[in-house]
């Protein structure tokens, strides 16, 4: 898997150490100081990207309008840095499809965490045995392609957190799935007593189904317990 990253930050500084702390950390690094710039880098080197940083403010923009073009055109995992202390940044950036998000100043060592789980969850979300398709509810995925097909054949567009989790309710069908294991699978860490990050995923996931939790119900909320997914799932190893 490809260890390359872009950073974008209008702070030289900031820009310069954290481009350097991450190249001893064996990453290629690329760094943008703007929205465009960035969106030049990342238009010239987007297949060869595992991972995108984004600075929630910018000069002639905001990152959270980079997100959005990023998604658009790419589901390479995105993390948020947000100078913010108030949630609204955080789950604003989840909402667009950001991955993670981080809290300015940060400690290099847990962003440096936080990229190394991203890439590990990439790398597991990698089949390696003989299956290659789920189905369940009209929906296929292909865990080879890392794509989610609706029944008409129209590409569902997942950030990468957002297929792995899909990817493990539909392997646990029918388990109930605490809040706190959930979270280990899309964030690498344990949930904050306020950390509402799985809530505003599940509910982004639920919009992509088009699930409101109550008819279709893919994705059940057990009160006190966590969620489950309801659909029957196939298994299959070919098309």
């Amino acid at each position: 898997m490809s260890r390359t990253i872009l950073v974008v930050d209008d702070d030289l500084k900031t820009r310069n150490l954290l481009k350097t702390y991450l190249e001893k950390q064996q990453y290629a690094v690329r760094v943008a100081h703007d929205g465009a710039s960035f969106i030049a880098e990342f238009e010239r080197g987007m297949e060869e990207l595992s991972l995108v940083i984004l600075d929630v403010m910018l000069p002639d923009t905001d990152g959270f309008t980079l997100c959005q073009t990023v998604r658009r055109l790419s589901s390479i995992p995105i993390i948020m840095l947000t100078a913010s202390a108030d949630d609204t940044d955080r789950i604003v950036g989840l909402e667009l499809g950001a991955d993670d998000y981080i809290a300015k100043p940060y400690n290099p060592r847990e962003l440096l965490a936080r990229i190394k789980a991203i890439h590990r969850r990439m790398q597991l979300g990698t089949p390696s045995g003989p299956v290659r398709y789920l189905r369940f509810a009209g929906f296929t995925m292909d865990l080879v392609e890392r794509l989610l097909v609706d029944q008409g054949g129209q590409t569902i567009a997942l950030t990468s957190m957002d297929f792995n989790l899909l990817r493990f309710f539909a392997e646990h069908a029918g388990e109930t799935l605490e809040r706190s294991r959930l979270m280990e699978q899309t964030r690498g860490r344990d949930l904050g007593p306020m950390d509402r990050s799985l809530d505003v995923q599940i509910s982004r996931l639920r919009q992509r189904l088009q699930d409101d939790g109550k008819q279709t119900a893919l994705i059940k909320t057990v009160r006190g317990s966590g969620y489950v997914f309801s659909a029957e799932v196939s298994h299959h190893g070919d098309a």
